[in-house]
C-alpha cells in the first residue's frame, strides 16, 4: 500500500487550490492521509478526486471542517498502526506531545509546524510532511509518501518544485 501524507494546506489563505505537481504526485497513492490545517473543505473535496482521504482538523481549520473531521484518528492499515493528528503548541516539543497521544502504534503522523519530519523515536516513526505550498518555516514545499508492507514501513519525504 502507498500512502501520500500531506499536511497545512492553507487552502485558500495562500492559494486557491493545491499546485498542479502535488496533485499529479498523489495520482498514484492507494491513499491520502491529510493531517490538518487543510482550512477549507474544498481540500478535502479536490484531494477525494484523487484517491480516498483520511483527514484530521487542525487549529486554522474553518468551523464546517472542525464539525466534518476528528483531532485525531489510528488506522490499521496492512497490520500497521498509524496514529494521525495535527498537533498544537509551540513547534518545540512538539514530538513529544502528539507521541503522548497514541498507545501502541508504529507510525504517528503529524503537521502543525510546516517543517518535514522523518525520525524514529521510542520504536514510533514520526512524520510530519510539512507543506505541500509554504515554504514559510521550511526551506522547501513537501510531502511524504509511505510504503506499507507486512510489518515494516518505509518512508520518503518529497521535496517539490
Amino acid at each position: 500500500m502507498i500512502l501520500g501524507i500531506i499536511s497545512d494546506t492553507h487552502i485558500p489563505k495562500v492559494g486557491q487550490k493545491l499546485p498542479t505537481e502535488v496533485l499529479n504526485y498523489l495520482q498514484n497513492v492507494d491513499k491520502i492521509i491529510h493531517a490538518g490545517d487543510l482550512v477549507s473543505l474544498s481540500v478535502l473535496e479536490e484531494l477525494e478526486r484523487v484517491a480516498p482521504v483520511v483527514a484530521v482538523c487542525g487549529n486554522m481549520d474553518f468551523p464546517e471542517v472542525r464539525e466534518r473531521l476528528p483531532q485525531k484518528d489510528v488506522l490499521n492499515l496492512g497490520g500497521i498502526r498509524v496514529g494521525v493528528t495535527h498537533g498544537s503548541g509551540a513547534p518545540w516539543g512538539i514530538e513529544k506531545r502528539v507521541l503522548r497521544l497514541f498507545h501502541n502504534v508504529d507510525v504517528v503522523i503529524f503537521g502543525h509546524t510546516h517543517k518535514a519530519l522523518v525520525e524514529r523515536r521510542g520504536g514510533v516513526l514520526l512524520l510530519n510532511p510539512g507543506s505541500p505550498n509554504d515554504t514559510r518555516f521550511h526551506p522547501s514545499r513537501s510531502l511524504i509518501r509511505l510504503e506499507i508492507y507486512p510489518g515494516r514501513v518505509e518512508p520518503e519525504l518529497v521535496e517539490i518544485g
